[in-house]
């Protein structure tokens, strides 16, 4: 399968469950504050080289930087740097008081994910967690990034594509 071929299953499987726009709008926050609520304890375990601390909330951005990589170069830097940014606002997170870092990455994690579920009432969908937790949370992030794209009018061929895909699977299931 082509690199274009995967991005396109992708986006489409995923775009097709977030359609309304206030389910959008709440993925566009709730996204990112799960993504801190996990990166928060992984930057607790950590090395120091040469005056720069690596720990694995890093491993884990790059983790996924690469596997996007594989799908469209641009959207994958883009979430790197979106990425590492918030990597290192968990690494100050991390770096309070257990108590109060711990309470903060439960509260992301827990409210980011209630959040989702409400955007999928909303829309009267199924969260594609329940369907597909592996894919749902690799593909959550990456979408975010190419929902950016859509909402700043970048790469409008793209998203016609996709959006034309979705009908197209719609009118074979009706």
């Amino acid at each position: 399968m082509s690199s274009d071929g995967k991005l396109m299953d992708m986006l489409t499987g995923y775009a097709a469950s977030h359609q309304h726009p206030f389910n959008i709008f709440v993925h566009m926050i709730g996204i990112p504050t799960i993504m801190l609520g996990v990166l928060i304890p992984l930057t607790w375990a950590g090395v120091e080289i040469g005056g720069i601390t690596i720990n694995l909330a890093h491993l884990a951005m790059i983790g996924f930087f690469l596997f996007y990589l594989t799908l469209d170069r641009l959207f994958a830097i883009v979430f790197l740097v979106f990425a590492l940014l918030l990597a290192q606002l968990a690494g100050y997170i991390g770096a309070l008081p257990l108590a109060t870092s711990g309470t903060i990455a439960a509260l992301a994690f827990f409210g980011g994910y209630a959040a989702q579920f409400i955007g999928h009432a909303v829309e009267k969908s199924m969260p594609v967690l329940i369907k597909h937790p592996v894919q749902a949370n690799l593909a959550a992030p990456f979408f975010t990034v190419v929902e950016m794209f859509k909402i700043l009018g970048l790469r409008d061929s793209l998203f016609h594509e996709v959006q034309a895909q979705i009908e197209q699977r719609q009118a074979q299931e009706a």
